[in-house]
């Protein structure tokens, strides 16, 4: 699937497709890093078209909406077209969406994806095979959903003929990877300095570190934790986790207690269960395969886990915040 990789520095002309309650910010970003980069090189390198499929301006999840907005179908001609999501991606893509996605894609037009966007382009087949990045609290039920489809936890990844990143301000990095390509170094340090940003980040930067602010500061804890995070589909006994840190299960006892006030088994629950959450308010995936998925053998004691610590059974979030931020419970607090 795709053309392969066209040369960053020949992409100019962008149009940026609009999904309801799209990321503002993502967009924002994206449009005045080209602005900018043409302000800074003094001549118009880069344009940009805001579409929708009938033209009408899709509201952003802040309740604006961008203009001028044109009609797919009458859009000039694009170098590139970036699928643009935000909240309750999945009510935002029908099928007619996918259907013009999958025509551009025959056309040869390369695709990219801001923040959960990449939804659409997986949805319609056209990441299979790919390496993608989406914003980090979709990542657990998108990657149960699509097998098919690299999702990485990377600020933004380009990927032959696909462009993806994450949401908020990942677009203005990734479109000055862009810009580098066209103009070089200096006029993307330039136009970042614009926008007092100190540097442009590079796309395999993560997006967030969830471990490190739920408390664990200690090198130690935050390898476990990471590696606790790696394997909740398939949870190590605290003596394996231990040993990988290369702490004795008393040691690694004693650093939990003392930085988070949860031991290292009860962070691990509390990890698997927050997972379980995700993939049920953001996936389609039976109540069932979401217990096992989160690295539970038995759904009574996934069932009677979930309900201690969040009050109710897993059942009841469905329809909740689907591929939309959801927020997060401080794990001290949720786990008796």
């Amino acid at each position: 699937m795709g053309a392969g990789a066209p040369p960053l520095a020949s992409l100019t002309r962008f149009g940026f497709l609009t999904l309801s309650n799209y990321s503002l910010i993502a967009v924002s970003a994206a449009i005045e890093a080209c602005r900018m980069a043409n302000y800074v090189a003094r001549r118009d390198v880069y344009s940009w078209q805001v579409l929708t499929l009938d033209g009408t301006p899709a509201k952003a999840s802040g309740g604006l909406a961008l203009g001028p907005t044109v009609p797919l179908a009458e859009a000039g001609p694009l170098d590139a077209v970036f699928v643009c999501g935000g909240i309750d991606v999945r009510h935002a893509v029908d099928r007619r969406t996918l259907e013009e996605l999958r025509r551009l894609a025959r056309r040869g037009v390369p695709l990219g994806a801001l923040c959960t966007g990449s939804f659409a382009l997986a949805d319609a087949g056209l990441l299979d095979g790919y390496r993608c990045a989406i914003h980090w609290e979709n990542l657990g039920a998108i990657r149960e959903e699509f097998e098919n489809v690299d999702f990485v936890d990377d600020l933004f990844v380009i990927d032959r003929d696909r462009f993806t990143c994450s949401g908020g301000s990942a677009p203005f990095d990734m479109m000055g990877a862009f810009i580098e390509a066209k103009l070089g170094r200096p006029v993307a340090e330039r136009m970042s300095e614009q926008f007092v940003l100190d540097r442009l980040r590079g796309g395999a930067e993560p997006q967030h570190a969830p471990i490190r602010s739920k408390g664990l500061r200690h090198p130690a804890l935050e390898q476990a934790g990471a590696l606790m995070a790696k394997t909740i589909g398939a949870p190590l006994t605290v003596a394996a986790v231990a040993a990988r840190v290369g702490l004795s299960p008393r040691q690694l006892e004693r650093l939990f207690r003392h930085h988070t006030g949860l031991g290292p088994a009860e962070f691990s629950m509390a990890l698997r269960l927050d997972h379980a959450r995700e993939l049920l308010r953001q996936s389609d995936l039976a109540v069932t395969a979401v217990g096992v998925a989160s690295g539970f053998v038995s759904s009574a004691h996934f069932s009677a886990a979930y309900r201690r610590r969040f009050g109710h059974a897993p059942r009841t979030e469905r329809g909740v915040g689907r591929l939309s931020p959801s927020p997060s419970v401080p794990l001290a607090e949720s786990v008796p």
